[in-house]
C-alpha cells in the first residue's frame, strides 16, 4: 500500500505541478494533477497564497486566472528537494 502524503509532500507536489507547467497552470488542471478533493485543494492553495509561495495571475485570454509560482515558491522547491535527498542519503 502506498504511503499517505504528508502536508509538506502535498505542498511540494502542488508547487512542482506548477513548475512542470511552465510556471502557470489553471486551477482545475492543478487540482487534477495534485489529486486533491476540492475542499483540500482550496485549503492548500489559500495557505500557499498567504505564504507567498504561489500567486493568482489574471489570464488576459479569457478573464480567468491561473496559478503562478513565486520566487519564494521556487526557493521552497529547491530547498525541500535538497532536504529530501539529504534524509534519503541516510536511508530514512
Amino acid at each position: 500500500m502506498a504511503k499517505k502524503r504528508d502536508r509538506l509532500d502535498l505542498i511540494f507536489d502542488i508547487l512542482t505541478n506548477i513548475r512542470k507547467s511552465n510556471n502557470t497552470i489553471g486551477p482545475t488542471n492543478l487540482q487534477n494533477k495534485s489529486n486533491l478533493s476540492s475542499q483540500m485543494f482550496r485549503e492548500y492553495v489559500t495557505e500557499l497564497e498567504q505564504t507567498n509561495l504561489l500567486e493568482k495571475v489574471e489570464n488576459d485570454k479569457n478573464n480567468k486566472y491561473v496559478f503562478a509560482l513565486t520566487k519564494k515558491g521556487n526557493e521552497f522547491l529547491n530547498k525541500y528537494r535538497e532536504m529530501k535527498q539529504f534524509v534519503e542519503s541516510f536511508g530514512l
